[in-house]
């Protein structure tokens, strides 16, 4: 069989609000964002899911106990979800990333991490998704890095490509997750090009 995985960004904060790249701070969300977790519960709360896993950061948090309050769906944070440790730049305008983000692909942030490495802790998250809930559907809330680690882990994508690519957003990124994960052919190579050593 194989784990129905549907992955939703967390809601808008105030530093998404004011421009500034949050990484590994807590992050608060603002009233907008409030508002658009209620509604991501709306859409969501009702479409069978077995869970709900989350970054443990504040803000991914947050939107999964507003979206989710009062349902019964078990609620669960993972910190191998969190998004790309920035290290010194966690907190910095958003421009000032952008500028630098494609250099840290396999180089961590000064004090930080790679996006390689973001990609590792995922595929290490999925693996334990696919033995633990094979047959299930999941819902995960997490930030920019973890929806390009599932692009490249599930759908063939490159990072190379993807951190510097315009965000759009949508409701939700669907994405089936084998129960043989990663040694089904479609995964395997992106999960060899991965970091082994996870911080």
């Amino acid at each position: 069989m194989a784990v129905d995985i549907v992955y939703e960004t967390h809601a808008i904060t105030e530093d998404n609000e004011q421009g500034i790249a949050t990484g590994w701070l807590p992050g608060r969300l603002s009233q907008r964002g409030r508002e658009l977790a209620a509604r991501l519960g709306e859409r969501r709360r009702n479409e069978g899911f077995a869970a709900v896993f989350s970054s443990d950061l504040a803000r991914a948090v947050a939107t999964a106990e507003i979206a989710f309050a009062g349902t019964g769906i078990p609620l669960r944070q993972d910190r191998r979800l969190r998004e790309c440790d920035y290290g010194e730049l966690n907190g910095c305008p958003v421009d000032r990333l952008a500028a630098v983000r494609s250099r840290h692909i396999d180089t961590p942030f000064p004090g930080g991490q790679s996006y390689r490495e973001v990609i590792a802790a995922t595929a290490d998250f999925l693996r334990d998704l696919a033995r633990h809930h094979d047959g299930h559907r999941i819902l995960l809330i997490a930030h920019s890095a973890n929806r390009w680690a599932l692009q490249c882990l599930l759908a063939g994508g490159s990072i190379e490509d993807l951190v510097d690519a315009p965000f759009t957003w949508q409701e939700g990124w669907n994405y089936t997750l084998p129960a043989d994960f990663p040694s089904n052919s479609r995964t395997t190579s992106a999960v060899d090009r991965t970091s082994p050593k996870l911080r």
